[in-house]
């Protein structure tokens, strides 16, 4: 139950009395990350009069920010009144991105570090009012976030006005979870002072001036369950390929015994990943810098095997919430919850060398990834945090099957048809085929790896044949390509329906 206090009582609203104050025309920071702790009855409420205030011949137009993905309460909810004209930095909402990919909404893919500083040095709109949503709000302007830190410490420090949605959908111990701490843009860079995924340097809370809270609404609306599916066997050989790699640069001293901290991306390869850890004997407990912990992390807390996960998001299934909470204060000493722009920061990814894992949409015989775009052109979901780790991690692998789409889509082509991770960033790949090692290998040498052990063996042979008609047009040059044909794969899907 949300504790009562004579703040709380002083400025609460219901949903649609505070949707009754939003501007028309307004930019929005709402927490939420992947997709957790987002707020879901303010933006129902603000959709409703949306729709309602337009047949009266009203506009409206909106530009949202968040930390990642929401929930259909907030990214669908606002998107189908046909108000959302911008979206950052991240989404994966369905009716969304269709509006995207037609041109009606504008999206702007951003690494997640980058956007605190982009909104702090008004290269973006500024932000006119943020909705967070919040365990406990204190007399003196304390907010207590809830299973998600994001941007929310950012959009409370830019909004003019704050409003909050109280949820009662988690225990207040989840108070002391959260370690809010954000550099000043402003002036001269200051070290980050975390060495361990453990450190904490920031606050359990937000501190707002209260008069800045314009509004608090009660919710017991709980987040959208994320739905985990079992791994299927290529995820599982893909895992087993990454855990055999680790062993491997342990065994030649490039990893120490005691591991460095590891860093998944979201889906069932990552969670794959982390499930045979929890279940391979050859591997003892680990430290997790990440930015999304899913359920895949109870396993190696069953195994005795997870010491800390640092991450900016609590995203569990609704089974894995559950027991989260039936264990939220014995946890409390194994999860940080930090802004995304610490979590995904340069600087610390760096310092403490992770082990970076991350999938792919499709990726090229010279290691060049393609994570966002479907045929070059449709926005799937976004960059994510997948560059900030990519590119500052100790090894940076990406995962993914070979084939898609009933095996008429390769997963390994000649050229990627867009590049969100170019070759100088790269450094392992891995299908259920195989692994790839590139580092300290030329072009050519990558692509006879790749080709070799990633690429299924319905594919690899015409793969072959493009290498080796790429080598006599471009009259063996340092990077072959047949330009006339480096794209011809996706072509040929688009026309037919298939790469066969």
């Amino acid at each position: 139950m949300a504790v009562t206090n004579s703040l709380i009582e002083q400025k609460l609203k219901t949903a649609e009395e505070v949707a009754a104050l939003l501007p028309q025309h307004v930019t929005l920071g709402c927490s939420g990350f992947t997709p957790a702790g987002y707020p879901k009855l303010i933006p129902v409420a603000f959709a409703k009069r949306i729709e309602e205030e337009k047949l009266k011949g009203k506009e409206f137009s909106i530009n949202l920010y968040a930390g990642a993905s929401t929930g259909e309460e907030l990214d669908g909810a606002l998107a189908r009144t046909g108000a959302l004209k911008l979206r950052i930095p991240y989404q994966s909402n369905s009716h969304l991105r269709n509006l995207i990919n037609q041109g009606e909404t504008d999206f702007i893919d951003m690494h997640l570090s980058h956007v605190v500083k982009y909104i702090e040095h008004g290269i973006l709109p500024k932000i006119d009012v943020a909705i967070v949503e919040a365990i406990d709000v204190t007399v003196d302007g304390k907010i207590y976030l809830s299973t998600s830190s994001g941007m929310s410490a950012t959009y409370i420090r830019n909004a003019e006005s704050v409003f909050v949605e109280l949820t009662d959908t988690h225990p207040l111990e989840l108070k002391g979870y959260h370690d809010i701490y954000l550099p000043n843009h402003h002036e001269k860079g200051l070290p980050i002072n975390i060495l361990t995924p453990g450190d904490r340097i920031g606050l359990p809370y937000i501190q707002v001036p209260p008069d800045k809270i314009k509004g608090i609404v009660r919710s017991s609306k709980p987040d959208a369950a994320t739905v985990f599916k079992t791994p299927d066997e290529d995820c599982q050989n893909i895992a087993a390929h990454v855990l055999s790699f680790i062993q491997h640069e342990i065994k030649m001293g490039r990893i120490p015994k005691e591991y460095l901290p590891f860093q998944n991306g979201v889906g069932n390869i990552a969670n794959a990943v982390l499930a045979s850890m929890a279940k391979d004997p050859n591997f003892h407990s680990i430290q997790m810098y990440t930015e999304v912990v899913q359920d895949s992390v109870f396993d190696l807390i069953d195994a005795g095997k997870l010491d800390i996960a640092s991450t900016s998001a609590l995203t569990f299934s609704e089974a894995g919430l559950k027991r989260f909470h039936e264990n939220i204060a014995e946890w409390k000493s194994k999860f940080v919850i930090r802004p995304q722009e610490i979590s995904n920061h340069p600087e610390v990814i760096r310092r403490m060398g992770l082990i970076a894992m991350n999938t792919a949409i499709e990726v090229d015989i010279y290691g060049n990834v393609n994570s966002t775009h479907v045929m070059g052109t449709s926005m799937m979901n976004g960059i994510g945090g997948s560059g900030d780790f990519t590119r500052n991690s100790h090894l940076c692998i990406f995962m993914t099957p070979s084939l898609a789409k009933d095996g008429n889509i390769s997963a390994v082509v000649p050229m990627v048809s867009h590049t969100d991770h170019n070759e100088h960033s790269t450094m392992v790949f891995v299908t259920e085929q195989g692994l790839a090692d590139l580092r300290g290998c030329p072009p050519k040498k990558r692509a006879e790896l790749i080709i070799n052990n990633c690429a299924h063996p319905i594919y690899r042979d015409k793969l072959r044949e493009y290498y080796e008609n790429a080598l006599r047009v471009s009259k063996g040059k340092h990077t072959p390509h047949d330009l006339e044909r480096a794209l011809s794969w996706h072509v040929q899907f688009l026309k037919t329906g298939s790469m066969k």
